[in-house]
């Protein structure tokens, strides 16, 4: 076969949405919503971009590049094997799977139990649960589609869509007054937030899967995996768009009736609970089961397929592994994954999203490694720093000259030095283009 038929580009299109759409993706749209009030979808316009337009743009670099690796090797063969392992570890066991595991407990099974109640013991048996149904859909990655397009995936989209049309008959209320960053800067703090869902990274991932998943269907030839791919892509990426709008009325709708909650899951909660009464617990329960099930199989899946395809064990031993250490990590607690999320994710996105940017214009670009380095070099000097001033690590006179760029208050500090470095990388290019034409015209004379 050469060509998806349309029903299998939908299925691999929601099984690539069902990736995407985990924890992350659940809980900041309506947090951001009720934050912003009046401003959501100011603030939406930037979160779209780096939550939903840089992760399907990962799609595509990845699949023109043939994998993450390829993509990275851009700058060089070492980067490429560190950032990789890297993205690996931190989107997988050591972050995104333990706080997908660990999230749907805390937030939607936690507050219900009874009194007395071992919240230890019932975390582990959630845990437990949970990552045995995940080990079994990520042992056969070829059976992703039909298990995740065809029946969770769909089983999710019911979940919410009943949800907001239940809203629709019964409205929470109206838009509040935006608070905090929200005010003045709503679409910066937009752009920020779409960080937490960490799909850019994780699309750096799933390229992997996709391609899996789109041989599954019977299609070999190499540029029709590739397109069709990139298709899943744009597909996965208009259905967030729809779902985040959604999450995000729901959650601006409660500003007027409810207090500022601390997350997104206590703002959903107070929705369905208005909504439903106390049988919105279960619908929330199982809405958040399902989204983060869905993202657990993909990452662990994804994982498995790399850390097998660079070391000896197989990939059904490496699910064994990351699945039994992510649910070790999930039954810390949600508190202390997340106390880790942010300055890890401010170290790595930045340099994720120009490694993309980059991609998109390589075809003007060929041959220009010094573009890639010095872009990549500085962009990540700062993402660092950055990232350790926000644990309290401070490294003198260097966290001080970080903080004094432009939109350091704002979380974007790398912008500025990401564009030095690619203007620097150019002219050197150029330097020593010009130097090699010049030994070359010596050499023949």
């Amino acid at each position: 076969m050469n060509k998806l038929s349309k029903k299998d580009m939908a299925l691999v299109s929601l099984m690539l949405f069902s990736l995407f759409f985990g924890a992350g993706n659940l809980i900041f749209p309506p947090f951001l919503g009720q934050a912003a009030g009046k401003n959501a979808w100011v603030a939406m316009a930037g979160f779209f971009i780096t939550a939903v337009g840089f992760p399907v743009l990962g799609v595509v670099a990845v699949a023109k590049c043939g994998g993450l690796r390829n993509l990275a090797a851009r700058v060089n063969n070492k980067f490429a094997v560190v950032f990789t392992v890297l993205i690996y570890l931190s989107i997988g066991p050591c972050l995104g799977i333990p706080r997908a595991g660990s999230l749907p407990f805390e937030m939607a099974v936690s507050p219900y139990l009874p009194n007395g109640f071992s919240v230890g013991t019932a975390r582990f048996m959630y845990t437990l649960v949970f990552f045995a149904v995940a080990f079994w859909l990520a042992s056969s990655p070829s059976k992703l589609v039909d298990r995740l397009g065809k029946v969770l995936t769909p089983m999710l989209l019911v979940l919410i869509a009943l949800l907001f049309v239940s809203s629709l008959f019964n409205p929470v209320g109206s838009y509040g007054q935006a608070t905090g960053n929200y005010v003045n800067t709503a679409f910066t703090q937009g752009f920020l937030d779409g960080y937490q869902t960490m799909d850019t990274i994780a699309a750096l991932n799933f390229g992997i899967v996709i391609a899996v998943a789109v041989k599954s269907r019977g299609v070999n030839d190499n540029k029709t995996v590739v397109s069709s791919s990139i298709k899943a892509g744009f597909g996965a990426g208009t259905l967030l768009i729809v779902i985040y709008s959604i999450l995000c009325h729901l959650g601006a709708s409660s500003g007027l009736r409810f207090k500022m909650t601390e997350n997104g899951a206590q703002t959903l909660t107070n929705v369905t609970t208005y909504i439903f009464g106390k049988p919105g617990a279960i619908l929330l329960a199982a809405i958040f089961t399902l989204a983060c099930l869905t993202t657990s199989v993909g990452l662990i899946t994804s994982c498995s397929e790399y850390f097998s395809s660079v070391s000896r064990l197989s990939y059904k031993k490496w699910t064994v592994i990351l699945t039994l250490w992510s649910m070790g990590l999930a039954n810390m607690g949600l508190t202390k994954i997340l106390a880790v999320s942010v300055p890890v994710l401010t170290a790595i996105y930045p340099v994720a999203i120009v490694l993309i940017v980059l991609s998109l214009f390589d075809k003007y670009l060929k041959n220009t490694t010094y573009v890639y380095k010095m872009t990549i070099l500085f962009t990540g000097l700062v993402s660092v720093v950055d990232a350790l001033n926000q644990t309290n690590i401070k490294l003198g006179f260097v966290t001080n000259l970080v903080s004094k760029l432009p939109l350091f208050s704002n979380g974007l500090c790398w912008i500025v030095p990401a564009v030095v470095g690619a203007l620097l990388g150019l002219g050197l290019e150029m330097v020593m283009t010009k130097k090699k034409a010049q030994q070359a015209a010596v050499s023949m004379e």
